[in-house]
């Protein structure tokens, strides 16, 4: 009998376009030798879309929709619990829960929804994960920014090289669940409602510190204005504006098309790009400039995970 290997998204609605492109070329590069259990977990989203999402499945690969729990009541619409600073969505937190809500996985494989999977993503889940809590790779997507590589040292205690994107994980669900990984950090975020500009990344990576394996960069590969690009990546991940549907010249965009132009979402995807206007795309030079001011602002907090932790107020796992 082949061996299942669970792969976890979660989106809202309005995602599950580029869903289809992450779903697509993870099972047309998966190796054939094990099955698939490919798990959605959604706050909203259409029947139309959820029956557009199911003709990707595959003899080896099935699509599993679930709708988030309750549960997250106190993750509220807060200047702190703001993504990139300027919206909100319970989606990023979603992540953190899913060792509880599914129980029958030991280990798990988590990715965001704006990639795409050129590579085998079976050879990300056999990477032993030992005692660590999550494999992840370097956000690269801030390497070459002083201000965002200070902000994660200062804030959540670890230096560039230690820092890893939340949006691909390898996931020791047992471990995690050993631990109430989820108690703590509903704990943590009621108890000093820590300031983030990466909220549910900020948390990973200040709660976990020491205990994360870190895997080579191409499984979580980002576009970054041709700073450095991989050859062979193993999975795309289309971080912060880097979005192929909204700008053109972006890093590894063959590989987005590729599966674009075949999709059921076509169409979706295209009038998305036709829309967004120069006043959008100002909207987004905008927003990077009050993501790295912010970060400015927190890393001087009285209150921050790094001086929490080493302090002894509190303990990491």
């Amino acid at each position: 009998m082949k061996k299942t290997i669970p792969i976890f998204f979660t989106i809202d609605a309005g995602y599950a376009p580029y869903l289809s492109i992450a779903i697509a070329s993870l099972i047309d590069n998966a190796s054939k030798d094990y099955n698939y259990n490919i798990h959605v977990v959604y706050e909203s989203i259409t029947e139309d879309a959820i029956t557009k999402l199911k003709t990707l499945e595959r003899d080896n690969a099935k699509i599993i929709f679930t709708e988030m729990q309750d549960g997250l009541e106190s993750i509220t619409n807060r200047k702190e619990n703001l993504l990139r600073t300027d919206f909100f969505t319970l989606t990023i937190y979603f992540r953190i829960f899913i060792p509880l809500m599914f129980r029958e996985y030991d280990k798990a494989i988590y990715i965001d929804s704006d990639t795409c999977i050129p590579g085998d993503i079976s050879e990300l889940y056999n990477y032993d994960l030992e005692d660590n809590l999550f494999g992840g790779c370097t956000d690269i997507s801030c390497a070459d920014n002083p201000t965002l590589c200070e902000y994660f040292r200062l804030n959540a205690g670890a230096s560039i090289n230690e820092y890893i994107n939340s949006g691909v994980l390898l996931m020791n669900m047992k471990k995690l669940r050993e631990v109430e990984f989820e108690k703590h950090f509903l704990y943590l975020l009621n108890k000093y409602h820590f300031d983030t500009v990466c909220p549910d990344q900020d948390y990973i990576n200040a709660m976990a510190y020491g205990k994360i394996l870190h895997l080579p960069n191409e499984w979580d590969a980002m576009p970054t204005n041709g700073h450095l690009v991989f050859d062979h990546p193993k999975i795309v991940h289309y971080n912060l504006f880097f979005k192929p549907w909204h700008y053109d010249g972006i890093d590894y965009e063959e590989y987005f098309w590729k599966y674009a132009n075949n999709s059921l979402f076509k169409d979706d995807i295209l009038k998305e790009k036709e829309s967004f206007t120069q006043e959008k795309a100002n909207e987004d030079v905008k927003t990077l400039d009050n993501l790295v001011n912010r970060a400015e602002e927190i890393m001087h907090n009285e209150v921050t995970f790094k001086k929490i932790f080493e302090s002894g107020i509190e303990k990491r796992f």
